[in-house]
């Protein structure tokens, strides 16, 4: 019987609703589980035929002890996703990567720690006329650090950009897209290539709210049909990723974070290929296809 490490992080003990069901899921599917925790010392990865990334969220303040983690994780068995792609993902200028590559993305500015905060701010709101804007780092998790202004305020926008900056931070500038009051976000979840649901997340970030300090909000999350514009779109990611990353296949889970822009299209928002929540509850039989691949993985 093939063992699978299931990982997650001390910090997020109780917070990853994905972890039960998928660990059942799994374990009907013929696998040996365990849920770990990528900081926890005792643990030997050497015993595991493969370590799933599902809830190390504290990444974000512990980055560069993370990828470390991975690197050795992925010469001890098999990391999923591999190292490639969580050393790409967990920085969010690969949005920029994927504008290079013809993807439409929500417009981002990153503004980088040598920068002057106001005058980065300045030049962005002149050569943007949405009403609201948001401010976020470019290493984060949910909406962790992450806030949203009218350009009224900009006074208080610089300076959450001078305190991410101080602290080292790359920081994204983004209009804030109107539709995502009324309409919120589309996640479409992949695994090994194929689509499998769709869910509806409400708005996070509310008007005159301070930025949150947890990593895991999620908002009001709701099943829903994907369209065939947010089916291609998501697509047509993807296989940007395998040509940017030179993958020689389709990778075992991704989630694409999508919002309608004023014209009604859709862009690409966020691309979660590390550590996303998948939203078995919300997608009956979900959990069973993802663990029947993890399996097909395993055992091929």
């Amino acid at each position: 019987m093939k063992t699978l490490a299931l990982v997650t992080a001390i910090a997020a003990t109780g917070h990853d609703d994905d972890l039960a069901p998928l660990l059942e899921a799994c374990t009907r599917a013929g696998l040996h589980v365990r849920v770990v925790a990528w900081d926890d010392a005792t643990v030997s990865w050497r015993r595991f035929d493969a370590a799933l990334l599902r809830s190390p969220w504290d990444y974000t303040e512990r980055l560069v002890e993370f990828l470390g983690w991975c690197d050795r994780v992925q010469r001890s068995t098999r990391l999923l996703n591999p190292l490639s792609v969580v050393r790409w993902n967990t920085d969010k200028h690969y949005l920029a990567d994927l504008e290079a590559a013809g993807m439409p993305v929500v417009p981002t500015v990153f503004v980088e720690p040598e920068a002057e905060p106001l005058e980065a701010l300045q030049a962005f709101l002149a050569a943007e006329i949405a009403e609201e804007f948001v401010v976020k780092p470019a290493v984060s998790a949910g909406s962790r650090d992450t806030q949203r202004y009218s350009r009224t305020q900009d006074f208080a926008a610089g300076n959450h950009i001078a305190h991410l900056l101080e602290q080292g931070r790359s920081t994204m500038l983004q209009p804030y897209l109107r539709s995502v009051d009324s309409a919120g976000e589309a996640a479409l979840i992949y695994f090994d290539g194929q689509f499998s649901h769709a869910i509806g997340k409400g708005a996070l970030l509310r008007r005159d709210q301070p930025a949150t300090a947890t990593p895991h909000a999620s908002g009001d999350i709701t099943p829903r049909e994907a369209d065939p514009a947010e089916r291609q779109l998501a697509e047509n990611v993807l296989s940007a990723v395998q040509q940017l990353l030179q993958l020689d296949q389709p990778l075992p889970y991704a989630r694409i974070d999508l919002i309608r822009d004023d014209a009604g299209n859709p862009r690409l928002l966020e691309l979660e290929l590390t550590e996303p929540s998948l939203f078995f509850a919300q997608a009956p039989g979900s959990v069973e296809r993802f663990a029947a691949n993890l399996a097909r993985h395993l055992n091929a």
